[in-house]
């Protein structure tokens, strides 16, 4: 397998589904909400949306595996909070199944990249006998 290095958070396949989850979020999602809910629950979903990757980013600058695990395991939370509030619309009749769905394949894509990479860093701090 030729894969380039990671030299940023940027490279890591989890921040960038992250960000698919963010970047639907803000666009698609956010926009079809009626007017006065940008504001409720519209500003609800943001913030969680982008806390994903936020949380990437800043365990990525602990360089320790399981500090950047803990922040892995918060974006991941947000991820779930994220779907959350999707459904929540919906329950609420703001938006449709059909954005939930989507935004459901995105935050599911992007969690299970998460659960790989958190996976990963434990095991790298098991072989590298670093415990804290």
């Amino acid at each position: 397998m030729n894969r380039e290095p990671i030299k940023s958070f940027e490279d890591l396949d989890c921040w960038k589904a992250c960000r698919s989850l963010r970047v639907f979020v803000a666009k698609k999602f956010f926009k079809a909400l009626p007017g006065e809910e940008r504001y409720r629950l519209g500003d609800q979903i943001l913030r969680s949306a982008c806390s994903a990757t936020s949380n990437i980013a800043e365990g990525y600058g602990r360089f320790h595996y399981l500090d950047n695990a803990k922040f892995c395991s918060n974006a991941r939370g947000s991820c779930w909070e994220t779907l959350d509030h999707m459904i929540t619309a919906v329950d609420e009749g703001i938006a449709s199944e059909e954005l939930l769905n989507e935004g459901r394949e995105i935050a599911s894509h992007a969690i299970a990249l998460l659960n790989g990479y958190i996976a990963y860093l434990r095991k790298a701090d098991r072989e590298k006998g670093n415990h804290q």
